[in-house]
């Protein structure tokens, strides 16, 4: 058993056994970096005096109380004291906490344990020990551990004990920019005394920034406090007084640069540190953990490039399962092949489980950037407003400003897939290409049945949206020509898009609200629902509806059949529901009506031309609700092809290949098909990196590929007071806020308001109860919003940080003609 291990015999094996902190500062020491000498007290001594089950099991209180109370056996004060004593006559040291569970490469665990500075005498640095032990079992540090799924009883303390730097000037740097993400960049936070002024933000600090081998930024902070060591040991705090000169020279920041750019190159990955310059001026590194907010890069990451992260706007915050990329790189490669005649092209790229676009070259071209933004615009308009910041970025000027490329690929793709035929057939009788369009269903099914799964993904997926997409464009093309041939007022031609018909999301949506109604008037099956049983009525709603999921465009996620939680739960919403006005049937109703009047409300005021605005507006009624259906027709391809994955994996379950048969969404196609080999362990790695995902809380909307967040940049502005954002369906709602993060389970009292990051149809049943909409992202055209105006709810999309500045319970107005959104209770 080894009680107290100096830092020169750690090694980067030994964590269980020191800890994440010590076991950096034993790699650093080793590597010759100027790491102040110390010692670390192994976990061996503190599973000596604690039990960490017994621990787990009760309150932190009383486990910090134990560990406070029982008595340091005489073996380790001894060790610990001639560790102490190794380190020289009673100088003075700081105590830190070192856990196994710390600075993992998902989680810092930065000052969730103590410290305790300038400790002198040996009995003064075995109570500090004993504290440190405590502290794994504060409050902060319990919940830290329980929020990032890490199992206490498998969570030991080590001690690290390190000679003081009596600072003249310390902090800490990163680096790589921890705000914007941008690699190059290194950032350092500095301030007179001990570190812990900094560390504690007791002090605002001064702040430089250092991108290559020039410092590009320095802002002065008033660093009105210093923390100083006291003779005899402790220390105090003391005012001095704004400080407005800066506390680092040039010579000193580039020295820190460069000790910096060793540490991550040691490590082969961003760092943060903490840093301390003694009296005599000399340079101390003192701490180095892994930065764990950054989001990870593309493997193969040429410099200069800009991605566009199409799973956000997608509304998929989560990652995306391996089977789940494994079919968009199927999809992408026919996209490619059709568009640019490329089918390997490396336009698809993953990072972070997500997929992104490179959209280099897109933005390099005239035609490239105004088309793509103003798609995004009504689709996912914050993307957009990003992109178009990178506009006068140098390193992507435009070097093809030439409209012919781009027309004659359009013109290629528009006669391939008889695209004029398509939109002339809709203009001139659009019921017959509405009934067509809502027949390429078993079509479409009907082929894939005779095709491998990669065949599928490839030949009946991309070549829906060409086939499709002109009879829906048509609908909205015929609006937007109303619009410019009228004036009309703010929300009018919106309220034209209410109740549609031929929309197949709201056809799903209203399905649920007739089940709902069935269960109410059956006493049998609402008794059987209430009592957590399956009446007959939900398994006819999922025989038809089950394909569809929340998040369904990831093909490794359970589907409603799989899982019927969150059907379940929407149903329990609509019974509570009482008000027949507010009934989901008589709102859709009440919007068809309100569309029709509108109709003929802006027909009367367009004298001469009200036959042809009675004309557009018609088939924009008939043909608007089939934006919706092909996603719907990928999604019912994807049911087919789950179900034929979920035997391959029955199959390799069998042979113990795999542990269960959902374990095969963690493979790729090629593994799914091995005909020999244990995959578990293969399994097992990508579960642990796809649950470190599902924790991650923020995802860029468009990375640089020096890991900058482009919107950290480019962010635009924000109107005073109110959040600003798209206006998306009009009217004006004020009422209770509800943020939802995730519709499974999710409770919206009839009328609130629901704030939500993104949506997609698996949420919509929410607007049903819903006053109101406020999404962070999406666009007038994305589709929260389609659904949003049909059902009559104001909405708006496009919100920055709504989920985070609003909150569960406030009264907002959501105004969704201007795009504003007031806080009622601030």
């Amino acid at each position: 058993m080894s009680l107290v291990i100096d830092f020169s015999s750690i090694d980067g094996t030994m964590l269980t056994v020191v800890g994440g902190k010590a076991a950096n500062l034993g790699e650093l020491t080793r590597a010759g970096l100027p790491v102040p000498q110390g010692f670390c007290v192994t976990t061996d001594a503190y599973r000596a005096v604690a039990q960490a089950d017994e621990l787990a099991s009760t309150t932190p209180e009383n486990a910090r109380r134990t560990l406070l109370e029982t008595a340091v056996p005489q073996e380790i004060r001894d060790a610990i004291a001639a560790g102490y004593r190794g380190l020289g006559d009673s100088v003075p040291v700081a105590v830190r906490s070192s856990a196994t569970a710390e600075d993992l490469p998902f989680a810092s665990f930065a000052g969730q344990q103590d410290t305790f500075l300038n400790v002198v005498g040996e009995d003064a640095v075995v109570d500090a020990v004993r504290r440190c032990w405590a502290s794994l079992w504060t409050d902060r540090a319990v919940s830290y551990r329980e929020t990032n799924g890490i199992d206490h009883t498998t969570t030991y303390l080590a001690v690290v004990v390190q000679r003081m730097v009596q600072s003249a000037v310390s902090g800490v740097m990163f680096t790589a920019n921890p705000v914007t993400g941008n690699r190059d960049q290194i950032v350092i936070d500095a301030s007179q005394g001990l570190g812990e002024a900094v560390v504690s933000g007791a002090v605002n600090p001064d702040r430089f920034v250092v991108d290559g081998g020039e410092i590009v930024e320095k802002r002065m902070g008033d660093k009105k406090f210093v923390i100083r060591s006291l003779s005899g040991g402790g220390t105090e705090h003391v005012e001095v007084g704004e400080n407005e000169g800066p506390c680092l020279t040039d010579e000193q920041i580039h020295a820190l640069a460069d000790l910096g750019r060793k540490v991550q190159q040691h490590y082969d990955s961003p760092q943060d540190t903490e840093w301390a310059i003694g009296p005599d001026g000399e340079l101390h590194l003192t701490q180095s953990r892994p930065i764990t907010t950054l989001f990870p890069l593309p493997d193969n990451n040429p410099a200069d490039h800009v991605y566009f992260c199409f799973s956000l706007a997608q509304g998929l915050e989560r990652p995306i399962t391996p089977m789940g990329r494994a079919a968009f790189r199927e999809i992408s490669k026919a996209a490619f092949e059709i568009i640019i005649g490329d089918p390997k092209s490396q336009s698809y790229v993953e990072c972070g489980e997500r997929i992104f676009f490179d959209v280099t070259k897109v933005l390099q071209s005239k035609v490239g950037r105004e088309f793509v933004t103003k798609l995004l615009g009504v689709m996912e308009a914050r993307s957009s407003e990003v992109l178009r910041g990178l506009f006068d970025d140098p390193r992507y000027a435009i070097r093809s400003s030439s409209p012919g490329p781009a027309l004659k690929r359009v013109l290629r793709l528009a006669r391939r897939f008889r695209v004029p035929v398509t939109a002339w057939k809709a203009l001139v009788n659009p019921e017959k290409a509405a009934r067509e369009a809502l027949r390429m269903e078993q079509e479409i099914l009907g082929k894939a049945a005779n095709l491998s799964i990669e065949q599928a993904l490839r030949q009946c997926v991309v070549p829906i949206l060409p086939g499709l997409a002109p009879t829906a464009l048509i609908g909205f093309a015929m609006l937007g020509l109303v619009g410019k041939i009228m004036k009309t007022k703010p929300g009018e031609l919106q309220t034209v898009l209410r109740g549609l018909p031929n929309n197949i999301t709201t056809e799903m949506d209203m399905a649920m609200w007739d089940l709902a109604q069935e269960i109410r008037r059956d006493p049998v099956a609402l008794r059987q629902f209430q009592d957590g049983e399956r009446p007959a009525a939900l398994d006819r709603f999922l025989a038809k509806w089950g394909h569809r999921a929340v998040a369904e465009i990831d093909l490794g996620l359970p589907r409603w059949s799989d899982d019927p939680a969150h059907v379940i739960g929407v149903v329990r919403n609509y019974l509570r529901l009482e008000d027949e006005d507010a009934a989901a049937d008589a709102v859709f109703a009440r919007g068809a009506a309100e569309a029709e009047a509108m109709i003929e409300t802006l027909a009367r005021r367009a004298p001469g031309r009200g036959w042809f605005v009675r004309f557009a507006l018609h088939r924009t009624r008939v043909l608007a609700g089939l934006r919706e259906y092909p996603k719907y027709l990928i999604i019912t391809l994807f049911g087919q092809l789950r179900r034929r994955i979920e035997e391959i994996g029955g199959q390799l379950a069998e042979q113990g290949r795999i542990e269960r048969a959902d374990d095969v969404f963690f493979l790729n196609f090629e593994e799914m098909r091995s005909a020999q080999g244990d995959l578990r362990s293969v399994v097992a790695v990508r579960r642990e990196v796809y649950d470190r995902e599902m924790r991650r809380r923020h995802i860029p909307r468009v990375l640089l590929s020096d890991g900058t967040d482009a919107e950290a940049v480019h962010h635009g502005t924000v109107a005073e007071g109110d959040l600003v954002g798209t206006p998306a369906s009009a009217g004006t709602i004020t009422g209770i806020a509800r943020v939802v993060m995730d519709p499974i389970g999710a409770h919206l009292e009839p009328g609130e308001i629901l704030v939500a990051p993104s949506t997609d149809p698996g949420w919509t049943p929410l607007f049903l109860t819903a006053g109101g909409l406020v999404m962070e992202m999406g666009g007038a055209n994305s589709h929260g919003a389609v659904v949003a105006r049909e059902y009559g709810i104001p909405a708006v999309v496009g919100v920055r940080e709504a989920v985070t500045r609003i909150k569960t319970g406030e009264r907002i107005t959501v105004d969704g003609s201007t795009g504003a959104v007031t806080t009622l209770d601030a």
